[in-house]
């Protein structure tokens, strides 16, 4: 049932962009002011809902994940589109302030890499994946403890 996973996907966007102009609204801002996260984020949690209640059959997940794939770099790139003409009539403060975001950014990932190298081939790394796969169940107990510690 892929189309029941569209509809998820449908439904949630449009309950997202709703609360988006609700939002908007509410700050005083002629605009929608983060529908597409609430989208997602309520996307995520209806897929959990329904996989804990043994609902989520394989056609909608593959239904959700495609047009989530499908989705988000198309929201992302619809997002970054919008004002860029009123930004840059602003002046040389939104390349300052663009130049500058995408250094933090970068040196961000760059520290953040070095910080959480580990042997790829460890104990808690391997359980750790196969974990986020879900091919196993979170480790308990003593051992459990010192798998998140690094």
């Amino acid at each position: 049932m892929i189309v029941l996973g569209v509809a998820l996907l449908a439904a949630c966007t449009l309950i997202g962009v709703y609360l988006g102009d609700l939002l908007g609204v509410a700050l005083g801002v002629k605009a929608n002011v983060g529908g597409v996260g609430i989208a997602m984020i309520l996307l995520i949690a209806a897929r959990l809902w329904l996989s804990r209640r043994g609902r989520l059959t394989k056609g909608v997940q593959f239904g959700v994940e495609f047009w989530a794939g499908m989705y988000i770099p198309i929201v992302v790139a619809m997002a970054a589109q919008q004002n860029v003409v009123a930004a840059m009539s602003g002046g040389p403060i939104v390349l300052i302030a663009a130049t500058g975001s995408l250094v933090l950014c970068f040196g961000a990932v760059a520290l953040l890499s070095r910080i959480g190298r580990r042997d790829p081939g460890s104990g808690a790394v391997e359980h750790g994946g196969s974990v986020i796969g879900g091919e196993t169940e979170p480790a308990s107990g003593p051992a459990a403890s010192s798998v998140g510690k690094g």
